[in-house]
């Protein structure tokens, strides 16, 4: 697939700089997928005791998707959010993107033969330069992606760029529980448990199994979770919720696309893309409310 959509419908548009060349934070994430979508939604939930897609319903039900919503899912992967959106929300329609080819074709046939396989469109691309036009989307999913690219605050900012004023963004990332037994239980998972588990499997869910740990603790001591908040703020989101759940393993982060209208709103270059049932619900503060736990 392209990596950009061509029908008017879509609101994609061709990147504003170009692709850009992958770092080797990039080229990593994409060698460490290249052989996993076989088996990654029974590896998954298996590896994280079930709790991860238990944490993809929680992620869909923070951003709440409405029929008529047209909703963007990145880092789709095989799809599994995507499939979770349309779930809830029968009606609305469904854009994954992701920077994985095989990733990718393990969504495809996800949806391959389903009766809601035509409202979703599949497309690869980076969530650091999104081929899509401002404000084009109602919603917008993220699974997992801020440890795999260099910028997370630009990143953050592009997300929120495709997002309509008023407009709702979730993320879920892994955790590092902060309960000191259940930090314990998690080092020893991540560092004995858990590539011990993925050499049963093959060498490539080894690799994911040494790999995760370290990644994840190193992405937290350079951005902790308060700086995650503020990096959410300062793209423009609002009503910055957090929850932690399966003490901490999990987290999913929720916001609102602040509606303060600007003092000169740029001209629409394509008829204006449908955005729903939802009305934008302007505020004039940022806020964020108390960390919950689940």
């Amino acid at each position: 697939m392209d990596s950009t959509a061509t029908d008017q419908g879509s609101g994609a548009e061709p990147s504003r700089r170009g692709s850009p060349s992958p770092t080797a934070r990039k080229r990593e994430a994409l060698e460490l997928f290249r052989g996993l979508p076989r088996r990654y939604d029974l590896l998954s939930a298996a590896l994280s005791f079930w709790q991860d897609p238990r944490w993809r319903r929680a992620l869909v039900g923070a951003v709440a998707p409405m029929d008529g919503d047209r909703v963007l899912d990145v880092a789709t992967g095989t799809g599994m959010v995507a499939a979770e959106l349309l779930k809830r929300a029968p009606g609305c329609r469904v854009v994954g993107l992701d920077q994985s080819p095989e990733m990718l074709s393990g969504a495809r046939a996800r949806f391959a033969g389903r009766d809601d396989g035509a409202r979703i469109e599949l497309v690869e691309g980076q969530a650091e330069e999104l081929p899509f036009a401002e404000e084009s989307f109602d919603a917008l999913t993220v699974t997992y992606l801020l440890r795999y690219v260099d910028d997370p605050p630009a990143t953050l900012r592009e997300l929120a760029r495709v997002i309509r004023p008023g407009g709702r963004m979730a993320s879920l990332e892994f955790g590092v529980p902060p309960w000191p037994p259940a930090r314990a239980a998690w080092r020893f998972y991540t560092a004995v448990g858990l590539p011990a588990l993925g050499r049963i499997d093959s060498r490539e869910w080894a690799r994911v199994g040494r790999f995760l740990g370290p990644s994840i603790a190193g992405f937290y001591e350079r951005h902790p979770l308060e700086r995650l908040r503020e990096y959410w703020q300062a793209a423009g989101l609002e009503n910055i919720e957090v929850r932690r759940m399966s003490l901490g393993g999990g987290i999913v982060m929720s916001a609102r696309k602040s509606g303060l209208v600007t003092d000169a709103p740029a001209e629409a270059s394509e008829p204006p893309l449908a955005t729903g049932s939802r009305a934008p619900r302007p505020s004039s503060s940022m806020q964020t409310t108390p960390l919950r736990r689940g």
